[in-house]
């Protein structure tokens, strides 16, 4: 038997005709051929004398390739630098850096123009956002734990940790991250003014033809597409579903136990009447105790908006079971508020897909979110929107430029199969062709990628 997992081999330097992560390549020229980076440079004033040597909008949009890659610091664009024959000219780590600083919140706003303009170009490719369903927004924060008291505006978290508390936005449709607030580590969890800012700045990121009607000062008659707003019991607050409400906006919200809900509770219990089964996500009744009642006639609150519904659901205890809405030995209970009309069943289905967030913010995360490598807070707000786009870069070329089980691919899936695929480099009549290795196991997977990239007009 043989326990060795390598063959031996002398290794040494000099390799030529070599190229290494091609399937950032791709991701590259995806970019490119929507003119990401023009569209990102064109919004970057340019104070210095002449040009600068490394546009700005390639360095942000190369920065975003290295993210994609499974890099986390402005140092690791030095593995982009070695492939020339790729990549072109790719900036150091210190412009990477200097260009971070260089965006001030003025700038990085216009940016973000710049990235919707972009987004609906690519949602005009996808079949899906051209339907008539509703356009679903998921609101939710996450604490990133930071280990240097020398960042700007960390602070202590409620959980006893240590960093920042930003607050995302995202179109479940596609899991684009459509906008992120930076937060202080010890800021609110429910507070309204971040929840209407990063709402107003995800409708600003959607197509104009959806995010028309849905603006603050709207005519909701211009509104073409309904929007709702999906958020956990953050979202719970007067001022946020007014907001929503005055943005023609609407919207699902895990109700917050206090007495009337309590009382609701209590007086459904024993009523099986009111007590319907519960769906799965395929349209299937749960098993037997799993069930959802409407018991909006038990209450009366007139800090809800008009036509607030209120929908518990109840399931038969099982080991871990988070806090129930009521005591119960029996059963765990859980409800949220809305707007919507329909079924019960339906919008409880609806309500309780919100746990795509966390798969999103897990996306973001393995994308470089747990990273803030700089001092000022300005800063790693800029590098936080290049992690989002990152992030959405790769959303949209999964869903433009590849089918199968590969538009789900997780990060570490796609670094592994797709990213880090090595080539050889062949040169001749003024071109450079790059052959993938062969017996590489997704070289059928990037080569369809290419061809479908070609197709984009």
């Amino acid at each position: 038997m043989n326990g060795n997992s390598t063959r031996r081999a002398a290794v040494e330097p000099g390799g030529t005709g070599v190229v290494a992560h091609v399937g950032l390549h791709a991701l590259g020229q995806f970019a490119d051929r929507l003119g990401l980076g023009d569209a990102l440079s064109s919004r970057i004033p340019w104070a210095g004398n002449g040009f600068p040597l490394h546009d700005r909008g390639k360095v942000l949009v190369q920065m975003a390739l290295v993210l994609a890659g499974g890099g986390e610091s402005c140092l690791d664009i030095e593995h982009l630098r070695t492939g020339p024959d790729l990549f072109g000219s790719v900036p150091s780590d210190t412009t990477v850096t200097r260009a971070f600083h260089e965006i001030t919140p003025e700038t990085r706003t216009a940016l973000l123009e710049a990235i919707s303009e972009v987004r609906e170009q690519v949602w005009g490719h996808l079949a899906a956002a051209q339907g008539t369903d509703p356009i679903v927004l998921d609101i939710d924060a996450t604490l990133v734990e930071i280990h240097s008291e020398n960042k700007e505006l960390a602070a202590p978290t409620y959980k006893g940790t240590y960093g920042f508390h930003p607050m995302f936005c995202f179109a479940d449709l596609f899991g684009d991250t459509l906008s992120g607030l930076l937060r202080p580590g010890n800021a609110g969890a429910n507070t309204v003014a971040d929840h209407v800012s990063v709402l107003d700045a995800g409708i600003a990121q959607l197509p104009e033809a959806i995010r028309a009607g849905h603006r603050a000062g709207d005519d909701p008659s211009l509104a073409g597409r309904a929007v709702v707003v999906r958020a956990d019991s953050a979202g719970c607050t007067e001022g946020f579903l007014t907001a929503c409400r005055e943005r023609n906006v609407g919207f699902s919200v895990t109700a917050r136990s206090n007495p009337q809900v309590t009382a609701a509770i209590f007086d459904a219990i024993g009523v099986e009447e009111v007590w319907l089964p519960a769906l799965s996500q395929s349209g299937e009744e749960k098993e037997e105790g799993t069930c959802v009642a409407e018991l909006t006639s038990l209450i009366d609150d007139d800090k809800l908006p008009e036509r607030t519904r209120l929908i518990v659901r109840r399931e038969p205890l099982h080991p871990g079971a988070q806090r129930s809405l009521f005591p119960s030995l029996d059963y765990r209970y859980w409800g949220f508020y809305t707007d919507q009309e329909g079924d019960p069943r339906d919008l409880d289905v609806t309500m309780r897909a919100h746990a795509h967030v966390e798969q999103h913010i897990e996306r973001l995360k393995d994308s470089g979110l747990t990273r803030f490598p700089f001092t000022s807070f300005e800063a790693n707000a800029n590098r936080m929107m290049v992690v989002a786009l990152a992030a959405d870069l790769v959303r949209w070329f999964q869903l433009t430029c590849m089918d199968g089980a590969w538009q789900e691919a997780r990060p570490k899936a796609l670094r592994w199969g797709i990213f880090h695929a090595p080539g050889r480099l062949v040169r001749g009549a003024r071109k450079r062709l790059v052959r993938i290795i062969d017996g590489w196991p997704t070289t059928e997977v990037l080569v369809e990628a290419y061809r479908r990239m070609a197709l984009l007009t």
